[in-house]
């Protein structure tokens, strides 16, 4: 089940955004990021964020916002990020196709990854399984742990119509 996360849900929401940023090779969050300012970058800054669990557990969380005020506000930007534990189940894109309805609700016509590493294979492909293009191609700005510098991209996927 997907729903709204609220205040009580980040106690949760935490260590699965611990785990992933502390990695360091999808996100661009600092791999020391306290939990302070996880909560303000994943439960305050953005319009709204939801979470993801099976029998009271949470297992994903994605966030919605606006990518870019004024002009762009019609273009949203998405996160998401899913358990180790529960990876290779579909959370991910059941995640992205639930974001995808909500921002048509919300009048977005568009959605934009603004930073996807081309080391994330699985990501990349999914995002492309599911209709989003790579617009963009900055070559060697993500600095990945094991890999050192490779591409990030953008990836775009138009909602209206």
């Amino acid at each position: 089940m997907i729903r709204e996360a609220t205040a009580a849900d980040w106690p949760n929401i935490w260590p699965i955004f611990s785990e992933i940023t502390k990695a360091g090779d999808t996100y661009a969050y600092p791999v020391d990021t306290d939990r302070s300012t996880a909560e303000m970058l994943w439960m305050t800054k953005p319009d709204r964020t939801f979470v993801l669990e099976e029998n009271g557990e949470i297992l994903g969380t994605y966030y919605l916002k606006t990518n870019q005020d004024g002009p762009g506000k019609h273009v949203c930007n998405c996160g998401y990020m899913v358990t180790n534990a529960a990876r290779g189940r579909g959370l991910a894109q059941k995640m992205c196709l639930h974001s995808q309805g909500i921002a048509v609700e919300m009048g977005y016509r568009a959605m934009q990854f603004n930073f996807v590493a081309s080391s994330n294979d699985i990501a990349v492909a999914l995002w492309k399984k599911l209709g989003f293009d790579i617009v963009g191609t900055l070559p060697r700005a993500f600095n990945h742990p094991t890999l050192g510098l490779v591409d990030a991209f953008v990836m775009y996927k138009w909602l209206a119509d």
